[in-house]
C-alpha cells in the first residue's frame, strides 16, 4: 500500500504551467514542474527561472544560463 511519503513520486503532483514573460499560467494543477536541464522537481512556490519561448521550466540561475549557451552558442 501506499503511504503519504509515496505520493511524492507519482506524476499525479506534476504540473504544467504556461510561461510567460513575468508570469505563468497553471495549466493542469500540482505541486512542481521539472527542470528541463536537470529534470529536478522545482516545487511551484520555489519556481523563478523559466523561458517563455522554449516553455522549459529551469530550477535555478545556473541551468537558465546553461540553456541559454546551449542555444546561442
Amino acid at each position: 500500500p501506499m503511504n503519504a511519503h509515496d505520493r511524492d513520486f507519482t506524476g499525479s503532483d506534476l504540473a504544467k504551467l504556461h510561461y510567460g514573460d513575468g508570469d505563468f499560467a497553471v495549466l493542469k494543477p500540482g505541486r512542481y514542474v521539472v527542470c528541463a536541464v536537470t529534470g529536478k522537481k522545482i516545487p511551484l512556490e520555489q519556481l523563478r527561472y523559466w523561458n517563455a519561448a522554449l516553455q522549459e521550466a529551469y530550477a535555478g540561475p545556473g541551468e537558465a544560463l546553461q540553456r541559454w549557451r546551449e542555444i546561442n552558442g
